[in-house]
């Protein structure tokens, strides 16, 4: 008796043969045995050879499962990430990259100079009404450079103390983080004020003796997002003074010849303009702004 296949059922028949192929086509996990004269080493390949051992120590008997761990290292799984036979999982090492580039704008935000300038920046452009000019992807790029002048000792010495021996292979992962949240943490102290750090260890609970290494990092982290808008906010009122001057006197004006219709933001911004240039305004805001980092 002949079948006949509907399309729907050939359809399915043809995806289920092309999973099977992909499974077969995929390559297999490369791991390391333990040692023997049985195993040889291919060219680029993983093979164990008789000269190396997964094991560590030799398998002996054990009285309890206590000492079964501890002698029978032979089924213990080690995972080596180019130091030895085995090497970490293609998605693995994909999740791990991608959760690092996640953290990334996150670091740059809230552990660096960028909220400040960014913010600051900010003011400057509206304090002179020139509503879109210069564009956000100027002022953001901007803000990017400065951020990494002003931080670059500081990633030299991450780089030279935490990344490098890291790759090294002479300090492990928990040390490597240790010692790169060392520059941050002294960078954010430094700009980070007395008072938002005793309020966060109040709300927290918590006796601070005075010193960087009495306050965590989680404490730290959001009393530095606190000083740096206050600081911000500070500048950009500053800023604001000249132009707020220039506005009263050509509304003053205006309103003393009667044209009451006319918007006097209309005809102050080409006197802030004027005033911006006479002044070299962006040389003043943003040397002022980098030096208030040292």
């Amino acid at each position: 008796m002949k079948r006949h296949f509907s399309g729907k059922q050939l359809l399915r028949l043809i995806c289920l043969l092309f999973s099977v192929g992909m499974l077969f086509l995929n390559s297999p996990l490369e791991v390391s045995a333990t040692g023997s004269s049985d195993f040889i080493t291919q060219e680029g390949g993983q093979t164990g050879i008789s000269d190396t051992r997964t094991n560590i120590n030799e398998p002996g008997v054990s009285q309890s499962p206590e000492e079964l761990r501890e002698l029978n290292v032979a089924n213990n799984l080690t995972v080596t990430y180019e130091g030895g036979n085995g090497s970490i999982a293609g998605p693995i090492r994909i999740l791990i990259t991608l959760t690092m580039i996640g953290l990334a704008p996150l670091l740059l935000l809230l552990l660096t100079a960028f909220t400040r300038i960014i913010i600051v920046l900010h003011f400057t452009r509206t304090a002179l009404n020139t509503q879109t000019v210069p564009p956000n992807q100027v002022i953001v790029g901007l803000a990017l450079f400065l951020t990494f002048f002003i931080m670059s000792p500081i990633l030299t010495e991450i780089n030279e103390n935490a990344l490098q021996p890291f790759d090294r292979g002479e300090i492990t992962q928990e040390e490597a983080l240790k010692v790169g949240m060392e520059p941050l943490r002294e960078f954010m102290y430094g700009q980070t004020q007395v008072k938002d750090v005793r309020m966060f260890m109040e709300i927290a609970d918590q006796e601070w003796d005075g010193s960087l290494s009495g306050i965590p990092s989680s404490i730290l982290i959001p009393s530095f997002v606190i000083s740096e808008l206050r600081t911000a906010f500070i500048i950009g009122f500053l800023i604001y003074i000249p132009f707020i001057v220039i506005d009263m006197v050509v509304a003053s004006a205006l309103m003393s010849m009667g044209m009451m219709m006319l918007p006097p933001t209309t005809i102050s911004m080409p006197f802030k303009i004027l005033l911006f240039i006479l002044a070299d305004g962006w040389n003043l805001i943003i040397g002022s702004l980098v030096k208030t980092f040292y």
